[in-house]
């Protein structure tokens, strides 16, 4: 047994997944014993029973740069402790055999009792996705510091170009692998300590630096806020699509121009765009995609809603597409939520906003928008006409759930 579940086992973690390697064995062999080849790149198989994954022993050879760069050799000859001198970190380069006995040629249960995340060999030079995969880890283990041997390498491959090579879709598993721990900040405050950060997400590293309104945000540096945002999404088990949403939803305030700081006038709109050429460039899946954009651009007026009359709050959740997507709204306030708590002193802060919405949508959906059509359609109105009823009998409904003032529910 090797890897993660060697070292979860250590740490007193439940595992999930075990992973084997298997020496001293050829393909043919474990075909002729039941095990099914699913490995497309190397020799891998699921055991006939319990479907557990069966590698042979490997090493592999830098052949180019980025990911895909490498040619494996996985031969009876390869010993165990080459294939463990093969892999990223200390911690995940123990094996366990049958018998319980623990194989550590290179000292991973040192590093787990020291807390310390730290390479096994200069072949962590040839993989760029392990500095990916280091700042997940550092984001799961918020208690383990990186050594600074490990620190410095990955700055030379950032300064090398290794990330520059890496393919969209690689990066974006492992980003949002990472903004599922439960300290997504420690990812990118790594990322962006070793120089990665600028040229994976730029539009996330401007952020650190530019201020803020201290009346609306204490902590004042963008980037502070956006990793408190990030680490309350972990608090509020928020799920990937939310995460993603506050990682983008102020992109745009790292383009405002520097003679209007603090204010962030129309950052919003600045986001939106600026998020569109993200999601393409990482070919993020639709539904993080569309969410994020909602954030992005009503994310401001969601906190203002307080504030707002029965007729502005219907337009922001036509404009939110909250009638036909109500269960995505919710995900929309939950992101909202950890913006307006991700701020210094402001984390217990209670977010009536998101009541009121949820109130404003449930009153507006009571709205027999069926019935008002048919009456229209008797009455000979057609067309947008049918929609401007059906809009104004939605803003009455949510006005008898809203004082007149619109910022208190009635019982």
């Amino acid at each position: 047994m090797v890897g993660g579940a060697v070292r979860d086992a250590l740490l007193g973690l439940p595992v999930n997944d075990r992973d084997w390697v298997v020496v001293g064995a050829a393909p043919q062999e474990m075909i002729a014993a039941g095990y099914l080849p699913v490995g497309k790149d190397f020799p891998v198989f699921l055991h006939p029973q319990t479907r557990e994954e069966y590698a042979l022993a490997r090493t592999e050879r830098k052949t180019a740069r980025g990911y895909h760069g490498f040619a494996f050799h996985a031969e009876p000859d390869v010993t165990l402790e080459q294939d463990l001198g093969r892999r990223d970190l200390t911690i995940n380069a123990m094996a366990q055999d049958e018998h319980g006995q623990l194989v550590d040629p290179f000292g991973g249960q040192r590093d787990l009792q020291r807390r310390v995340l730290r390479h096994v060999t200069v072949a962590f030079r040839e993989d760029p996705v392990r500095i990916l995969r280091l700042a997940r880890f550092a984001a799961r283990f918020a208690d383990f510091s990186v050594a600074p041997e490990t620190l410095g390498l990955m700055r030379e491959m950032v300064e090398a170009g290794e990330v520059d090579a890496l393919v969209a879709e690689r990066v974006w598993q492992e980003l949002a692998r990472g903004l599922m721990e439960d300290k997504p900040s420690r990812m990118f405050e790594l990322l962006r300590e070793c120089g990665a950060l600028v040229r994976l997400l730029p539009e996330v590293d401007r952020l650190w630096g530019v201020p803020q309104r201290a009346d609306y945000h204490p902590e004042v540096d963008t980037g502070v806020h956006l990793m408190m945002v990030m680490d309350m999404t972990a608090r509020l088990k928020a799920p990937l699509a939310v995460r993603f949403a506050c990682l983008t939803h102020d992109l745009g305030k790292g383009t405002t121009p520097a003679e209007v700081l603090p204010k962030h006038t129309g950052h919003e709109e600045r986001s939106a765009r600026l998020l569109r050429q993200l999601c393409d460039r990482l070919r993020v899946p639709t539904d993080c995609r569309e969410l994020a954009d909602v954030v992005a651009r009503e994310h401001s007026n969601i906190h203002r809603s307080t504030a707002s009359g029965a007729a502005a709050l219907v337009r922001l959740l036509e404009r939110c597409d909250a009638f036909r997507k109500p269960e995505r709204f919710e995900q929309v306030l939950l992101a909202c939520e950890c913006d307006a708590r991700g701020r210094l002193g402001l984390d217990e802060k209670p977010y009536p906003q998101r009541d009121l919405l949820l109130a404003a949508l449930a009153a507006a959906q009571g709205v027999p928008t069926h019935e008002i059509a048919a009456q229209a359609q008797e009455q000979g109105v057609a067309g947008p006409r049918i929609g401007e009823m059906i809009h104004g009998s939605r803003i009455r409904a949510v006005a008898e759930k809203v004082t007149a003032e619109g910022d208190t529910l009635l019982p």
